[in-house]
């Protein structure tokens, strides 16, 4: 896929540029934050969708005298979002390797805070009958298309400043977003649980408004991508990046889009549909589930930033490995633990299935999808596997209702172990790009550099096709 760079001889020593230190750039915190806290706004947005999914718009948009009728739709309506978003990670990863990392980040931030904050103003199925799931639906599609382009863009700008060795740590703090924004999400709807009616779900979605004008003012201020701006300097940005992405990377697509199932699925059936089953099943009020999802997504902000930090230490696929096979083997258990009704146990199993399961795959993937990618086509090539996989995700809850309907928990039981087979399995077989021999070659360069030249020394021009801190694979 990409040549590995020559580190056994000097002349590389000559190719040293001024844009990419060992230690990351200057503003490389800064990047950070801002990406996370865009990935903040977004996830709460998002995932302020799917909460309300699952406790109120099966009776508010659609007809209330059949419930899991209700239900079905209200999930197939979460489901549409997720099938557009392979369409926003394309044009957004398009534009991202076209124009720049940072103008698809603002852009995707403010089109997402509009179609939410318009969920707060939707009429309801009482109010305009049919036509409020219409448009329901028409702005879940204009959210999906925005948080498709978000993903790409948030995680390559953090990559290409991060500090050479610690880019699981620096993409794990973006990462860590997502469970701020489901921690905001899951609070904002707890606390308006007492205004009743539709107010319970519409202040919520009101409240993004404040969010996105903090965001916005805060992305204006990131720096673009220094390889990207690298490579437009050059005149070597792609022409075509998704032609050349199809053509080149198909396999490390494919298998990106594997690994981000058994993540973005299995969050899919262990939260999305769990708030819906215990709610069905009468195991526990509302106030426990919010909470308990509360109180994981709390635990991932940390558990999330360190799993990532983990894989500067010991490479990609170990962490992927461990959290695929627990995976696997969790989905018996979940629904076993859940089934009690005890408060203290269904918090249990949301933390388990979130700071652990979820977490431990979303903090490896900000770093093992981009080194996969080389850097003309890495925002395409990435953003289209990560995105590809919602497909599949946002429409899990629909199938795991499905198969409770026919089969009891035991149906979407198998299907959360199912996922977990099927990220295992990709995990064997897609290639690590932060092991021990990766670590100890550019550790050797980083001391080759430091004693030629005084200082904090950059990278060596090319490194973004050769993929220096990768180590570099081929098919």
């Amino acid at each position: 896929m990409t040549e590995r760079y020559p580190h056994d001889h000097d002349p590389h020593l000559e190719e040293v540029a001024a844009w990419h230190p060992i230690e990351g750039t200057p503003t490389k915190k800064k990047v950070a934050i801002g990406c996370s806290v865009g990935a903040t706004i977004e996830t709460y947005d998002f995932i302020g969708f799917g909460i309300a999914a699952a406790l109120y718009f099966n009776t508010a948009f659609f007809p209330a005298d059949d419930p899991l009728s209700g239900t079905l739709l209200s999930f197939a309506t979460l489901g549409i979002g997720f099938a557009v978003r392979p369409l926003g990670g394309i044009i957004g990863g398009y534009l991202g390797d076209k124009i720049g990392r940072k103008p698809v980040l603002v852009g995707s931030l403010l089109l997402m805070g509009i179609a939410t904050v318009l969920i707060g103003v939707l009429p309801t199925y009482e109010q305009v009958g049919i036509w409020a799931g219409v448009l329901l639906v028409a702005v879940r599609v204009v959210q999906g298309l925005a948080f498709g382009a978000e993903w790409g863009g948030a995680i390559l700008m953090c990559f290409e400043h991060a500090p050479w060795r610690k880019k699981g740590l620096y993409t794990g703090i973006t990462q860590a977003g997502f469970p701020v924004g489901l921690l905001l999400a899951n609070l904002a709807f707890l606390a308006s649980v007492p205004l009743g009616g539709s107010w319970a779900w519409r202040v919520p979605f009101l409240l993004s408004a404040v969010l996105i004008v903090v965001g916005i003012v805060i992305r204006l201020k990131v720096e673009e991508s220094p390889e990207f701006e690298e490579l437009k300097e050059e005149g070597e940005l792609s022409k075509n990046p998704l032609l050349e992405v199809l053509r080149d990377d198909w396999r490390n697509i494919l298998r990106a889009f594997c690994l981000r199932i058994t993540e973005t699925a299995g969050y899919a059936v262990s939260v999305t549909f769990m708030l819906s089953y215990v709610a069905t099943e009468e195991l526990a009020d509302r106030s426990v589930t919010l909470t308990a999802t509360m109180v994981a997504a709390g635990i991932g902000i940390v558990a999330t930033t360190a799993w990532g930090a983990l894989t500067d230490r010991i490479g990609r696929r170990p962490v992927y490995l461990l959290g695929t096979a627990l995976h696997l083997l969790w989905g018996i258990p979940l629904f076993l633990v859940v089934n009690t009704g005890a408060a203290v146990a269904i918090v249990i199993a949301f933390v388990v299935s979130y700071a652990v399961l979820q977490n431990c795959l979303a903090g490896v993937q900000g770093a093992w999808f981009s080194e996969l990618f080389a850097t003309k086509t890495r925002t395409t090539g990435a953003s289209l596997a990560y995105q590809m996989s919602a497909v599949v995700s946002g429409f899990t809850p629909l199938v795991a209702t499905a198969l409770y309907a026919g089969y009891g928990w035991v149906g979407p039981a198998l299907l959360f172990s199912g996922y977990g087979l099927l990220g295992l399995v990709a995990a064997v077989v897609t290639p690590e790009t932060w092991g021990a021999k990766e670590r100890e070659e550019v550790a050797a360069l980083e001391r080759a550099i430091r004693s030629t030249t005084p200082g904090d020394v950059p990278a060596p021009r090319g490194s973004a096709d050769r993929q220096l801190t990768a180590g570099s694979t081929t098919d």
